[in-house]
């Protein structure tokens, strides 16, 4: 699997996770993947996601692991190296954009206005990470985008929840949705990985129906 759009493809949503504790990676990963959501973005946002990313890339063979919160060259590297197969970002600064294209990364730059989607799709990005999706204008704004520039395809993140994430798979420009709600941290924090998986298979039978 080695473009975004098949990526993406792989499940109606991509669970956002943030590891605190380096143990829980494992067993959350094969929780998600049982539930049906084998694509994984892992944020960049604790001192152990790289080695959670490791952990969960030897352990869990059915996962697609990405990191997210990339925010420039160093990121790029850092997360190849502990084995992320794409890559996510709230923004799409020049330097992080030129990085990605030299690691040829798969990637979902972060992009909330038409003249910032407009660009990255002229630099032959495929899928935007629309961020954050219900500050930025939400359904409405996507639906407006989708007209005039309907080669431009999007992953909403950033409020994003069971209860409107229909309202954004509807649209012709969404091909799956970025969302935090199937791994809460009192269920990762307690080890309740059972409840966690339920609430992923309650996330695809919701989704795909």
């Amino acid at each position: 699997m080695t473009s975004v759009s098949e990526i993406c493809a792989a499940a109606p949503m991509i669970p956002v996770i943030v590891i605190k504790r380096l143990e829980d990676a494992v067993p959350l990963a094969k929780a998600l993947v049982e539930g049906g959501l084998p694509v994984l973005e892992i944020t960049l946002r604790t001192p152990v996601a790289l080695d959670a990313i490791r952990a969960i890339k030897d352990a869990c063979p059915d996962a697609i692991v990405g990191a997210g919160t990339l925010r420039g060259a160093h990121d790029v590297e850092a997360t190849m190296e502990a084995g992320s197969v794409f890559g996510v970002s709230p923004g799409s600064p020049a330097e992080l954009i030129e990085a990605v294209k030299r690691a040829n990364l798969p990637f979902l730059p972060g992009s909330a206005t038409p003249t910032e989607a407009m660009e990255l799709a002229d630099q032959g990005f495929e899928v935007l990470k629309f961020f954050p999706a219900e500050a930025a204008g939400g359904v409405p704004m996507l639906k407006s985008m989708s007209s005039p520039l309907p080669d431009v395809k999007f992953c909403p993140t950033g409020g994003v929840s069971l209860d409107n994430a229909r309202n954004y798979l509807a649209l012709p420009n969404v091909v799956t949705v970025g969302g935090s709600w199937v791994a809460p941290d009192k269920l990762v924090e307690a080890g309740d990985f059972a409840a966690i998986t339920k609430l992923a298979k309650e996330a695809v039978a919701a989704l795909k129906g």
